[in-house]
């Protein structure tokens, strides 16, 4: 099983939010997922970002890989 945290698209047409979230890499990206773990909103000024640091460095340590997006963000963050 390849556990992967990457970007869950909600919001509206030409409005997105992000959550970011764990999920199996064989889902779809909006589909199932396993725990929710932040959100970023990219449509505000500046871009609004929370993460919880504790579970995604959980998640990394046990082997899941996160998307280069994700990635960004979290070395924004201070959790890479």
């Amino acid at each position: 099983m390849a556990v992967k945290i990457r970007l869950r698209r909600m919001g509206a047409k030409k409005a997105p939010f992000y959550r970011i979230v764990v999920a199996d890499g064989r889902y779809p990206r909006d589909g199932r997922f396993i725990e929710e773990i932040g959100y970023y909103d990219p449509t505000k000024e500046p871009s609004v970002v929370k993460v919880d640091a504790d579970k995604a460095k959980t998640w990394i340590q046990n082997g899941a890989q996160p998307t280069d997006t994700v990635r960004d963000i979290l070395k924004k963050q201070g959790v890479l």
